[in-house]
């Protein structure tokens, strides 16, 4: 039953998403779907760590309800 609110959700952009942006590489990650912002929450940890791991720099978080066009933006031009 998750899955299916999930996916609904996604559909609808409602779903909630751990937005990292990085300046170091200069990307945008999203993670998720979640059904709700403190489940986001709870998961981010893990996904920052990686990405520490792997050298990433300049690190800002946010959960938000979206619907990415990508999992991964890099090489953003910065204005």
């Amino acid at each position: 039953m998750k899955e299916v609110l999930l996916s609904a959700l996604e559909q609808l952009g409602m779903a909630w998403w751990v937005e990292v942006t990085t300046d170091t590489p200069s990307c945008i990650y999203y993670f998720g779907p979640f059904l709700t912002s403190s489940e986001a929450n709870a998961h981010q940890s893990g996904y920052l760590e990686d990405l520490k791991t792997e050298g990433a720099q300049d690190i800002r978080v946010q959960m938000k309800r979206c619907k990415p066009p990508q999992l991964t933006l890099c090489n953003l031009e910065t204005t």
